[in-house]
């Protein structure tokens, strides 16, 4: 479980390793733009229920923490999901990865 460490509150945000690594190309993209926006999630199991939002400002520290010493391979659909979210007025919103038939296919994930 990644996390993801915004402004100076010392409470962590944890996601998922593959999602926090396709948030952080999506946002990167709208901060270097100089762009501010929402970013939405729902809480993960094992932590009090419901979901947050926060205010992404490119003047407010952000650090992405990851568990996994390698980045995952990333998938542009959902990187597209993600900008197109991003681009709405409602913000981010973290939806699941869905894979396709030939994706799941390729990873074996069907079988």
């Amino acid at each position: 479980m990644a996390t993801l460490i915004y402004g100076p509150s010392d409470v962590p945000i944890h996601i998922d390793d593959r999602a926090l690594a396709h948030l952080k190309i999506v946002i990167a993209t709208k901060l270097r733009r100089n762009e501010s926006f929402t970013l939405s999630w729902k809480h993960p199991e094992g932590e009090p229920g419901g979901r947050s939002t926060i205010w992404i400002h490119p003047s407010i520290p952000l650090r992405f923490v990851f568990d996994e010493p390698e980045p995952p391979q990333i998938s542009m659909k959902w990187i597209e999901q993600l900008v197109h979210s991003a681009n709405s007025s409602g913000g981010i919103s973290l939806v699941d990865e869905v894979l396709d038939s030939a994706e799941i296919e390729s990873t074996g994930a069907g079988a």
